[in-house]
């Protein structure tokens, strides 16, 4: 058996060298696994078929993908752009502040850091250019802010997370809230810095009488967010349930109200959403394999016990900064879905016995993970807002460090004080 494992875990980590997508390493080494172990190979089936049809929960993921592509294509963003510009315009470093707070309304109806960066990213990049502002420190601010995406309710991220360690979807959303704000606040604290200090353009003020045609313009669209989360804790629908309403929602104002998609480009996107919602889904089915190995070798609580023989798990706040420092290394070379569905099943055993609350856990590891999506040389966010905006990456990367310390000071913030993730849940009932 111990040749079975040694194989599995070579041909996994020579596969992502190779360049193979994550979801390809872990089924080809799982299987292989199961074969050299002796293990009937239609276990396969039943374990995939078993997982996906007792997490239904997975729903929601293809359903914000969908409605984050059809907010995007909709240009229903660009309404949102001219509401964040009414409320924060006026301060230094105008835009800069306008492609945050953009950035936090998006986030509401999306769950997806690279749907922020690849549609209203490039977006704000253009306008901020215009505006004056260096290009790649306008690639910075889109993909800095994008990192709101998955930590402002709705999240992707947080939907994995929530499968995997059987911690409720709806706590962990309202557990994203106020850290959002956090991090939006720290963002936008070194935005005014900045800004100072190269003297770049405050946006202009808007009379009252703007500021309400501006609102009134973009408030179907601020209505998403609040249906959602309205919907959901006042117990109309579930958190899966809230993903179909946001995209019916969406769907209404796109080709209803503001008649901004056609058929033919609806059908578009729906072949886009099918063919990211199935990438996805056969990652999430590796995991669920990888998954299957790892419980029957026992590593998770190999782990567990390493952790609490090297005395990491004395105390949640040492737990906590040794996780953190992994899954901040993790995330410089590592895609977020495959870290959540690798890593965290091996080291609940260790938060759980380190006593760390999993939705605080939860929201902890997706800000740290969303953090990596900026950072060298993995960057996702960074590659994206470089090439679509035809800046070249170097410069994008020097601007984004700066902004990556002031992102892993709210990491720090939420990661010492759990009460900034915890107290809105436990207003609302939550127990843990």
């Amino acid at each position: 058996m111990a040749i079975a494992v040694w194989i599995w875990f070579a041909v996994f980590v020579i596969s992502f060298l190779l360049g193979y997508p994550f979801g390809f390493s872990m089924f080809i080494s799982s299987v292989l696994y199961l074969i050299l172990a002796g293990i009937d190979i239609t276990t396969v089936v039943d374990v995939m078929v078993i997982q996906f049809e007792t997490n239904f929960v997975l729903l929601a993921v293809p359903l914000f993908i969908f409605s984050a592509k059809l907010m995007n294509a909709s240009q229903l963003t660009d309404r949102l752009f001219d509401f964040a510009s009414a409320v924060v315009g006026p301060l230094r470093g105008g835009l800069a502040h306008v492609n945050i707070v953009n950035s936090m309304i998006f986030a509401g109806m999306s769950g997806s850091e690279i749907a922020d960066v690849a549609g209203p990213g490039t977006m704000e990049v253009r306008a901020m250019e215009k505006a004056g502002f260096d290009k790649p420190f306008s690639c910075a601010v889109s993909a800095a802010s994008a990192t709101l995406g998955p930590i402002i309710p709705p999240s992707i991220p947080m939907v994995i997370y929530a499968m995997i360690s059987g911690s409720s979807v709806g706590y962990l959303f309202l557990g994203g809230i106020l850290p959002g704000f956090i991090l939006a606040f720290c963002l936008m604290v070194w935005v005014y810095i900045i800004s100072g200090k190269r003297k770049y353009p405050v946006g202009r003020w808007y009379s009252i009488r703007e500021f309400l045609a501006i609102s009134k313009k973009s408030f179907l669209i601020l209505m998403a967010p609040v249906i959602l989360l309205v919907g959901i804790y006042s117990g109309i629908f579930t958190p899966t349930e809230a993903a179909a309403v946001v995209c019916i929602y969406a769907l209404i104002l796109s080709l209803f109200v503001y008649r901004t998609v056609n058929l033919k480009g609806l059908y578009k996107l729906l072949v886009e959403g099918v063919v990211a919602a199935g990438f996805t889904s056969f990652t999430i089915g590796g995991a669920f394999l990888f998954g299957y190995v790892l419980a029957r070798e026992e590593i998770p609580a190999k782990v567990a016990q390493l952790f609490l023989q090297l005395g990491l798990t004395s105390s949640p706040a040492l737990t906590m900064l040794s996780i953190n420092v992994l899954f901040l290394i993790l995330g410089c070379f590592v895609d977020v879905s495959a870290s959540l569905l690798i890593v965290v099943p091996i080291i609940l055993p260790v938060v759980r016995a380190a006593g760390i609350d999993l939705v605080h856990f939860g929201v902890v590891v997706v800000l740290n993970l969303m953090i990596g999506l900026s950072t060298p040389p993995y960057g996702e966010a960074a590659f994206i807002i470089a090439r679509v905006t035809n800046t070249p990456l170097g410069p994008v990367f020097r601007e984004l460090m700066k902004f990556i310390i002031f992102m892993i000071l709210a990491l720090v913030i939420i990661s010492v004080f759990p009460d900034t993730v915890l107290w809105l849940p436990r207003v609302m009932g939550y127990k843990g």
